[in-house]
């Protein structure tokens, strides 16, 4: 089964529609890691802002994590199918995507709480799919789902969580660093693609949720201070493009300067998430790293510059 659907809910998980604990939802997920060779990758893909699996228009699972999907937006890109996921081939060689649904409706603030419950219960399936499957589990995450992937790291084991790509993430730079300060968080491996396009988006939640003059950057800043396990890839700078060129990686310049989910449609770019979450041991940080050290870093663009090009490339209340 290369496509498996689970939602976090506040009384456990959803595994095909069934309680984790229900022998129907157990069984589908022991089936799923069952035909997977020993080194095909388990990826967990977990949406942001706006989605709930409770309600069909809203459905991550009919929008950006269906190989299918059914909503007819310039948005609804299906991550599964550009891993080269969830193609049902059968033989389990492509691994196994699970789609991952939170309840992220209601206004930012709610979402931005529920985003830490559903850490909680996200670590509950990552240590239910080591009771049937060694090896570590990868996740791919848009907005506030890099906050859910970050607050499930207190609650996991060294190793549980083997790397992370976090997508415009939806967090704050110190609550970052304090979640890799624990067993699992030293122990996993974390890109944090970042652009220029999203910092109105950043600074609108850094506004909401820690406004002046209280600190609070968030991730598309990076951490406070380096990290071995940690990596900032910025796809708005020429200079990083052009390292991820030399490692035949090849990403167009941003058409936007004002864009939340170009970390997903941008040309290019899911050749980069599958080089880092299908097969990790052959594209390693260290490797990137080296790719990007010699680059001198131009200047960031400036917030005015990404105002003037004003107004939002979305309509209000669109899932993100």
């Amino acid at each position: 089964m290369p496509l498996l659907r689970v939602n976090l809910v506040r009384d456990g998980l959803r595994i095909a529609g069934r309680r984790a604990d229900d022998p129907g939802g157990a069984a589908a997920l022991r089936s799923a890691l069952e035909c997977l060779p020993s080194d095909a990758p388990v990826i967990l893909l977990i949406h942001g802002y706006k989605f709930s699996p409770a309600q069909l228009s809203y459905s991550p699972h009919r929008h950006i994590l269906s190989p299918r999907p059914a909503a007819r937006r310039p948005r609804a890109l299906s991550w599964p199918r550009h891993l080269g996921l969830g193609r049902g081939q059968g033989d389990g060689a492509e691994g196994l995507c699970i789609a991952v649904g939170w309840e992220a409706r209601g206004t930012i603030w709610q979402a931005y709480g529920e985003a830490g419950r559903a850490g909680a219960a996200l670590a509950d399936l990552i240590a239910l799919i080591h009771r049937h499957r060694r090896g570590p589990v990868n996740a791919l995450a848009h907005s506030l789902g890099a906050r859910v992937v970050l607050a499930s790291l207190p609650h996991l084991a060294p190793g549980d969580l083997g790397r992370a790509v976090l997508l415009s993430g939806a967090e704050f730079a110190d609550r970052a660093a304090s979640a890799l300060e624990t067993p699992a968080g030293h122990a996993a491996e974390i890109v944090n693609v970042a652009s220029g396009e999203n910092d109105v988006f950043d600074l609108m939640l850094r506004l909401c949720l820690r406004p002046f003059p209280a600190p609070g950057a968030v991730l598309g800043r990076g951490l406070p201070a380096p990290r071995a396990n940690w990596l900032d890839l910025r796809i708005d700078d020429t200079v990083t493009r052009d390292a991820l060129a030399s490692l035949g990686l090849r990403l167009p310049p941003p058409v936007r300067r004002v864009c939340h989910w170009s970390g997903y449609l941008r040309p290019g770019i899911f050749a980069l998430h599958r080089a880092l979450l299908r097969t990790p041991a052959a594209m390693p940080l260290s490797v990137l790293r080296l790719a990007l050290a010699e680059a001198e870093r131009p200047p960031r663009p400036r917030l005015a510059a990404a105002l003037s090009l004003m107004p939002f490339p979305a309509r209000r209340g669109t899932p993100s």
